[in-house]
């Protein structure tokens, strides 16, 4: 088949082979055809509302060492900070009173600091404020998920980075493959939304890899992808890798969404950071979701996974505004609900 043909084919069936995905990553000629394909279903089964969810990066401080993140643990170049449990709720609090947020989104390294029952106080108060939550908080074991969850948790993001197990294990010493895939079947059993994602452009990585990674959404019976290109870090073994292309990137979560219909895929910050219209392009090639950081200033700057994050300089209240802009400059809306995956197939 062409590439055009393979790509109708996917709009029709959700359903491309391994070869087939790797033919239309390798093929530099077809991009903006996947891209409008990609924007053509986000548009039928997700509809033009963007869903806006508030990201608090809680505590840089991580127990992990992989390579590529600038908040490793032997990073000793970063100032770490860990916000308290009333910090957390005022910067919740703001985004859905005063900023009408819907959904908060609490990140951070795998600080042990942050127990079960203290993560449970801290979900229970958020939850008092009407929105839908979202953790992103790493490796935890089925209990805790179903704690999560009962404590009123709605989702969980925990990327598995690469379905290469060679790579990942190359680039994440003292961590397991399987036991990051084993997370995110607890995550299924525990009845949370399951998030996962990549990063494209990784030292090693191949094409063949990440056809993989798509089929491994799918498998997976994924409710949210997020990809983003690598960016070195210059405080990580990986400072004088090249870095991942935007262009790639697009291709990967536009063939995502094409296999994945009614999923929700944001328009992460890294494409923002390393071109000025990465989010918007994101947006017109399949995303339906932007996490606008709520962090203070004062913490922002320091939860450096990698150098040059965009709106790292302005207020939330300004970066919120700048981003509605942004949003209706491409005749799309913003959400008022709590943007739940719906499935549709």
């Amino acid at each position: 088949m062409s590439c055009k043909e393979l790509i109708s084919k996917a709009s029709a069936t959700h359903y491309l082979t391994r070869d087939e995905l790797i033919l239309l990553l390798k093929d530099k000629s077809c991009s903006n055809l996947l891209f409008a394909a990609a924007d053509d279903i986000r548009h039928r089964y997700v509809g033009d509302e963007i869903h806006l969810r508030g990201l608090i990066e809680f505590s840089n401080i991580c127990r992990n060492n992989c390579c590529y993140c600038g908040l490793r643990r032997d990073n000793h170049n970063l100032t770490r900070y860990r916000l308290s449990q009333d910090e957390i709720f005022a910067l919740a609090q703001h985004a859905a009173v005063n900023m009408g947020l819907k959904t908060i989104v609490l990140q951070s390294g795998e600080d042990m600091y942050f127990d079960q029952d203290k993560m449970c106080e801290i979900i229970t108060s958020i939850k008092s404020l009407n929105v839908a939550l979202t953790l992103s908080i790493g490796e935890k074991n089925l209990s805790e998920y179903q704690a999560y969850k009962a404590a009123g948790a709605d989702r969980f993001l925990l990327r598995i980075e690469t379905t290469d197990k060679t790579l990942y294990h190359r680039l994440d010493p003292g961590m397991s493959w399987q036991a990051r895939k084993q997370c995110l079947d607890d995550l299924r059993t525990s009845g949370l939304e399951v998030g996962s994602g990549i990063m494209v452009g990784l030292p090693g990585q191949t094409i063949e890899s990440l056809a993989d990674d798509i089929l491994f959404f799918k498998q997976i019976d994924a409710d949210m992808i997020g990809i983003g290109p690598f960016i070195p870090h210059p405080d990580t073994p990986l400072r004088n890798a090249f870095g991942g292309t935007l262009e790639l990137s697009l291709k990967v979560m536009a063939l995502t969404r094409l296999l994945l219909p009614d999923i929700n895929i944001p328009a992460t910050t890294a494409m923002e950071t390393l071109a000025p219209s990465g989010q918007t392009k994101a947006l017109q090639s399949g995303a339906n979701v932007i996490m606008p950081n709520i962090t203070l200033n004062q913490y922002r700057k320091f939860y450096e996974l990698y150098p040059g994050k965009s709106s790292t300089n302005i207020s939330s209240d300004d970066a919120l505004t700048e981003l509605k802009a942004k949003i209706a400059s491409i005749g799309r809306s913003i959400s008022s609900d709590y943007g739940f995956h719906q499935k549709k197939i």
